[in-house]
């Protein structure tokens, strides 16, 4: 990693620590004298994202970034202006380090709510970067059938695989109707009047800089898509009054986040598993997908 970072990005770099943060990717503070001065982030290629993709969200934040959106933490650019390196299967990416700290995932109060629709506003009004990935929907109809045959029988998959499976096949007839109304929405959509929309713009991904800005990082889920796509946040914390949204597309977009996070753990503890703490937040994170209120 730190042969990586000097080679491509920063020569003056000493040192890499490894950071236990954020879910789904892998990070690293590169220092320079013992000083922060990148975020380094491993993402994986696989389901979510191809190298052509990851690179062009990457490449489209930076170009938000540079038509004037200054609260776009976007990736630098390497030596030679890539901004995702391959390291073995995987992408390496960085952005300067910036000290503050970010959020619990919640608004706390109008204030919070305002800086986030304001942000969201001029995203979202932007013309938006050529070649993003484009939004389509994430599962398809046959994601209850597939669900349905593996939780048929016992999983011994790990720890947490019984009642993973047992969770999930209380849910089978809920899951039916949700996917069947999911992709009755997702036909409704109109391409013509889709954005550059962030799609996580929860707090977790907002960085209150020790300077007094407001940061919006972790741009891998950058697509042209319904602007929907992000004011579900708003309108779910309470504030849907600072957007206008269709109620539609919102209702679509949070059966999209709910059946994906389903889809994604069936997959979790299908597979084996130790009982790590990854495995606990995953497994609490499924049982709350499969309960919570629409």
């Amino acid at each position: 990693m730190l042969a990586a970072v000097r080679d491509r990005w920063l020569p003056e770099v000493d040192a890499v620590e490894h950071l236990p943060v954020g879910f789904g990717a892998w990070h690293w503070r590169a220092t320079v004298a013992g000083r922060g001065t990148l975020f380094v982030t491993l993402d994986r290629l696989g389901a979510r994202h191809t190298d052509d993709s990851l690179d062009a969200a990457y490449r489209g934040a930076a170009t938000l970034a540079s038509a004037g959106l200054d609260f776009v933490l976007a990736p630098s650019p390497t030596v030679d202006g890539a901004v995702t390196v391959a390291l073995e299967a995987d992408r390496l990416s960085v952005t300067p380090w910036v000290d503050g700290t970010s959020g619990d995932g919640d608004l706390r109060g109008p204030a919070e709510a305002r800086r986030t629709a304001r942000m969201l506003d001029a995203l979202h009004s932007v013309p938006a970067p050529t070649r993003l990935p484009q939004w389509s929907p994430l599962v398809g109809d046959d994601l209850p059938d597939l669900i349905g045959d593996r939780v048929r029988s016992a999983w011994e998959s790990g720890p947490y695989a019984e009642r993973a499976r047992a969770a999930l096949e209380r849910r089978l007839a809920d899951l039916d109707r949700w996917v069947r109304r999911y992709l009755d929405l997702a036909g409704r959509t109109d391409p013509a009047h889709w954005v550059a929309t962030h799609g996580e713009p929860h707090t977790r991904n907002q960085l209150q800089a020790s300077d007094g800005r407001t940061l919006l990082v972790d741009w891998e889920s950058l697509k042209l898509g319904p602007r929907e796509r992000d004011l579900r946040y708003l309108v779910d914390q309470g504030h849907g009054a600072r957007c206008r949204a269709d109620p539609d597309l919102v209702e679509m977009f949070d059966l999209e986040w709910r059946l994906d996070e389903v889809a994604q753990y069936a997959e979790w503890f299908h597979a084996p598993h130790e009982g790590t703490e990854s495995d606990r937040v995953a497994l609490a994170g499924l049982l709350h997908e499969l309960e919570r209120p629409g």
